[in-house]
Parts: structure tokens; C-alpha cells; sequence
């Protein structure tokens, strides 16, 4: 298993960032700025983008996983990767989404806690609902990680 920081033709990977932002212009305003990380095993199973949010923080923009490779621990390998790789130069990683039981227990498991919440984010910032299985996507809950 390999992980690369990737810093050109970051486009390439669109297709598994839309996994987990699934409007292009709202990854359009990070993807630039943001450090690219994409895990291969064998084959791409997984990225992220992180973005500086300030001196001492950083935020988990995108992470996103195939389909067919979810639930094998890589999403997992790649946060505890980044978290690592960040520690030195953050005190805290800040990661938002939408409010799915399931999500918010997989980041509560890679060591985030509840942090605030941005109300209508999602119905404000999108130009078209957005469903996490049956769920609407309303208000964005952030999580923070210390490093």
C-alpha cells in the first residue's frame, strides 16, 4: 500500500472526489489550494484533499473511497496517514459533513469529536438537494481532531 501526495493534474482523480462532493464547482474552491492525497492498493482505492484553515488548524475537505473498496479500512489508513503527516504543522484537523449517523461514527472512531454545526450549508451552498442514502443533507456538522 502506497500513499502520494499529488500536486499536479489533481482533475484526474474528479470522478472519486465527486463520491463525496458531488457538485464540481464547490471541489473547484479547494482542490487548487488543498494538498491532494491518493492511496493505491495495486490500483487508486482512495483520496483526500486538506486545506489550511488558519496557522494551527487544518481541514479534511474530501475523502472519498471506490465503492467496491469501502469498508476495507482505507478511508482509515488514509486519515491516520494524514493526521501524521500534518501533526507537526497543526494542532487541530477539522473535518465537515453532512449529518449521517454512519459517517459521523466512522470519523468519531478515527478519534474527532462534535465540534459545531453551520446551519442550511448544504441547501444554501448546493444548487440541488443533496441525500446521503435517504437523508437530506441540511446543515453541515464539523468535527476536530487534535494532532
Amino acid at each position: 500500500m502506497t500513499i502520494e501526495k499529488i500536486t499536479e493534474n489533481k482533475k484526474q482523480f474528479l470522478d472519486l472526489l465527486l463520491l463525496a462532493d458531488e457538485q464540481e464547482n464547490m471541489i473547484d474552491r479547494y482542490l487548487t489550494r488543498g494538498d491532494l492525497f491518493a492511496l493505491y492498493n495495486d490500483d487508486l482505492k482512495s483520496v483526500c484533499v486538506v486545506v489550511q484553515i488558519n496557522s494551527d488548524t487544518c481541514e479534511l475537505k474530501n475523502i472519498a473511497t471506490y465503492d467496491r473498496y469501502q469498508g476495507k479500512g482505507y478511508g482509515r489508513t488514509l486519515i491516520n496517514f494524514i493526521s501524521d503527516f500534518y501533526k507537526n504543522d497543526y494542532k487541530i484537523m477539522l473535518v465537515g459533513t453532512g449529518e449521517t449517523p454512519a459517517i459521523l461514527s466512522f470519523y468519531e472512531s478515527c478519534g474527532f469529536e462534535i465540534s459545531h454545526r453551520v446551519t442550511n450549508f448544504f441547501t444554501d451552498n448546493y444548487d440541488h438537494p443533496i441525500f446521503e442514502g435517504e437523508i437530506q443533507l441540511i446543515d453541515m456538522i464539523y468535527l476536530k481532531k487534535n494532532l
